[in-house]
């Protein structure tokens, strides 16, 4: 899949200006979520949105991607989303996940990117277990993650939070996410390690 945006952007600011320069800035509306199956489950991927987050990561199908804190996404069913070299980490044990750990700890090398998909608030931690009391942050998830990858490789986290880059990292797109009226809009940020 390649990659064109498709919404105008309208920034105020100085340093909105010079983001825009440097960075993929667009929105995508997605459908909602589904698993293979009909199976339902809270916080699943949104129709569409694995094969965008690939192309901004510049993941292939083949190459491997972790998807931290996704242990459903082996089940996400149109092509293009999940690859076969692409591994999951959850902390719950009924996702059946490739590494069963916290994001929080080191996680797994040896892959071309990493697509982290949080609770986005603890009350969505709510509907996960353990709950509210191991909400991760999104600045730590992406700190952990960028230490997991080589210089050139990119981590993209989906969220209510835009999270301030690490140091040692480059800003690579803001994409608003949405998926129809009566919904929380998202943001899948993208950076790349330096």
């Amino acid at each position: 899949m390649s990659y064109r945006p498709i919404a105008s952007v309208w920034l105020f600011g100085a340093d909105l200006i010079s983001v825009a320069r440097l960075a993929i800035l667009d929105l995508w509306l997605l459908a909602r979520a589904k698993l293979t199956g009909g199976e339902k489950y809270y916080g699943a991927y949104l129709g569409g949105f694995p094969e965008r987050a690939r192309a901004l990561l510049g993941a292939t199908i083949t190459e491997p991607v972790l998807h931290v804190c996704g242990g459903m996404a082996r089940k996400y069913p149109y092509r293009g989303g999940f690859g076969l070299n692409d591994k999951t980490l959850d902390l719950n044990p009924a996702t059946q996940p490739d590494y069963l750990q916290d994001a929080i700890e080191p996680l797994p090398r040896g892959f071309k990117a990493i697509l982290i998909d949080p609770p986005y608030s603890e009350p969505d931690a709510e509907h996960y277990p353990p709950g509210s009391e191991r909400y991760p942050s999104p600045t730590a998830l992406l700190k952990n993650a960028m230490d997991a990858l080589e210089p050139g490789q990119r981590v993209g986290i989906i969220h209510y939070i835009v999270p301030r880059p690490p140091i040692g990292t480059r800003f690579v797109a803001l994409i608003g996410v949405a998926c129809g009226f009566g919904n929380r809009m998202r943001a899948y940020t993208v950076f790349e390690k330096l």
